[in-house]
C-alpha cells in the first residue's frame, strides 16, 4: 500500500521543444490532481513541489512543475538518469514519485 504522497505511474519521456534539451515525463492527470490537492497553499516558486523520484535503480530529488498547457505537473528527467536507465524520447518511464517537504 502506498503512503499518502507516494505515487506510481508509467508515462512517456518527451523532449521539450526549446534549445536546452530538457526531457520531461508528464504526471498523469489523476496524480497531478492529488498532488495539487495535497500541496495547496504550500507550493514553492512557479507552483513547484519538491519530490523524491525513483526510475529503475536510480533515485534523485527534484521538483515537479505545473504545466498549464498539459493541465498537469511535469517531471524533469536528468541526463544522468536517462543514461543510467537507457531512456530516450518516447520511452515509457515507470516512475515512483514521493512528495517531500510538505
Amino acid at each position: 500500500m502506498a503512503r499518502i504522497g507516494t505515487f506510481q505511474f508509467t508515462a512517456p519521456l518527451w523532449l521539450h521543444s526549446g534549445d536546452a534539451g530538457w526531457y520531461f515525463v508528464t504526471v498523469p492527470a489523476d496524480v497531478s490532481d492529488d498532488i495539487a490537492e495535497l500541496t495547496a497553499g504550500l507550493r514553492k516558486g512557479f507552483g513547484s513541489v519538491r519530490v523524491r523520484v525513483t526510475v529503475g535503480a536510480t533515485s534523485w530529488q527534484t521538483s515537479v512543475f505545473p504545466d498549464s498547457k498539459r493541465g498537469a505537473f511535469v517531471l524533469p528527467v536528468k541526463r544522468v538518469v536517462r543514461i543510467a536507465e537507457g531512456l530516450s524520447a518516447g520511452a515509457e518511464v515507470k516512475t515512483q514519485l514521493e512528495l517531500v517537504d510538505f
